[in-house]
């Protein structure tokens, strides 16, 4: 896991579904966060949140206040080099400022992501929360790319709440106004 920035990307990675973009409203995105905190209340809500930024500040804060947890901490893990449909990604996450997650130790832990594309930014997370001594971590992402996925074990076992699985790039309704201009369509 790299803690800076790398320079260029991965060769073998980025673009696997050039062409096919998903674009989710806020109703939908409202949609899955209610059902994944359904099934976090279900399994018993948890005392911490963790936010994957920046894509899963808006995922974390929506749960946040419909479990009623006011313990929101962010972790800072990129893989791709930009913001573009299919960008290029590095061969590993970046993690930049590992300390903004504060101490975590003995809590029960949900770290949050709108998208686990090849899955390795969101274990990533998930491990360095797990280091830090949470009692209890699980994961939670609005969307699944399944394109892209390259973990050890199938999304369903790896991520412990999926809004919902798709085969291609999506665009949240925060990026709306940046997928636009980079369609050229502002």
């Amino acid at each position: 896991m790299r803690t800076r920035p790398a320079a260029a990307a991965c060769a073998d990675e980025g673009g696997a579904q050039a062409g096919r973009i998903r674009h989710l409203d806020w109703v939908e995105v409202q949609g899955q966060a209610a059902r994944i905190a359904d099934a976090a209340r279900a399994a018993g809500a948890p005392q911490t949140l963790v936010a994957v930024v920046r894509g899963g500040m808006g995922p974390a804060l929506l749960l946040a206040h419909q479990l009623g947890v006011r313990d929101v901490r962010v972790l800072e893990v990129t893989h791709t080099l930009d913001d573009s449909a299919n960008a290029a990604k590095t061969c590993e996450p970046t993690v930049r400022n590992p300390a903004s997650l504060g101490a975590v130790d003995g809590l029960d832990v949900l770290v949050v992501d709108d998208v686990a594309g090849t899955g390795q930014a969101l274990a990533s997370a998930v491990r360095i929360v797990e280091q830090a001594g949470a009692a209890r971590v699980r994961s939670a992402v609005l969307v699944v790319n399944e394109a892209n996925w390259t973990g050890n074990k199938p999304p369903e076992e790896a991520v412990t709440w999926i809004g919902e699985t798709v085969r291609g790039w999506v665009v949240f309704p925060w990026e709306a106004s940046a997928a636009k201009r980079a369609e050229g369509t502002s």
